[in-house]
């Protein structure tokens, strides 16, 4: 499997910012890390070998980056709302870093998801909703899209502005909502079983049927845990059935 390193100093983020890349053609699917884990998690867990097939093909092509979840909304050593500022920080460095870096390669006419797993899942949805114009859509499995899920109480604009089951409900812009229902490529998937949340799921789900806005949602049985194995079957399935 074609896979190559590199690395940049992200003026976003005051630091370091390695990514990994897999694969030579097809759409791209970003890769964000669960809770406080790194660019090559999903290597390390196979999610990557379980989609070789598809990659090999050249139906797809990944790049993985790391997450700073243990400087913002997991750091314990800061106030709440410098972790909301830190977060904002990350979310620039996708969106003025990362993307046009992978525009760089894969050009202007390629399509890119974001995608993820848990916590992952979360930061795949917010950043799609939020820039729609250079994201064409996501894959989020395993997720909870309400931010104070992971804020121990705090609440403040900026906790509102990167939880998706806060805003989306009262999303009025007309150029923000019909770039996302254009999308056509929003996945929602979760398991039923330990540590899933499928009521949560369902409430976000409805939220974006409120607003009109298509997307593909589906709950997977009991025996569908919130773990990796159920991860490295998810992914494939959809890349396979819905790509």
């Amino acid at each position: 499997m074609n896979r190559q390193l590199a690395s940049w100093y992200s003026q976003a983020l005051q630091k370091e910012m390695p990514i990994v890349s897999y694969g030579y053609s097809g759409f791209v699917l970003l890769l964000v890390p669960t809770a406080a884990a790194d660019y090559l998690e999903y290597e390390r867990f196979q999610l990557i070998q379980s989609l070789a097939t598809q990659i090999h093909a050249g139906k797809l092509r990944i790049f993985s980056i790391n997450s700073i979840n243990n400087e913002s909304w997991m750091n314990n050593e800061i106030l709440p709302e410098h972790k909301a500022i830190r977060h904002n920080d990350f979310n620039h460095y996708v969106f003025n870093e990362t993307i046009p870096y992978i525009r760089n390669i894969v050009g202007s006419n390629t399509m890119i998801y974001t995608s993820g797993a848990s916590f992952g899942a979360l930061h795949s949805m917010n950043l799609f909703l939020k820039r729609p114009d250079i994201i064409n859509g996501c894959i989020c499995m395993s997720g909870v899209y309400d931010l104070t899920e992971y804020t121990k109480g705090f609440w403040d604009e900026q906790v509102y502005y990167n939880s998706p089951a806060h805003y989306i409900p009262n999303l009025n812009n007309e150029w923000y909502v019909d770039k996302i229902k254009a999308s056509r490529n929003i996945h929602i998937y979760t398991g039923s079983g330990n540590y899933e949340a499928p009521d949560a799921n369902k409430r976000f789900s409805q939220i974006l049927w409120d607003k009109g806005i298509w997307h593909d949602f589906d709950i997977w049985g009991g025996d569908i845990h919130h773990d990796w194995s159920t991860w490295c079957k998810m992914l494939p399935y959809i890349i396979d059935t819905k790509f």
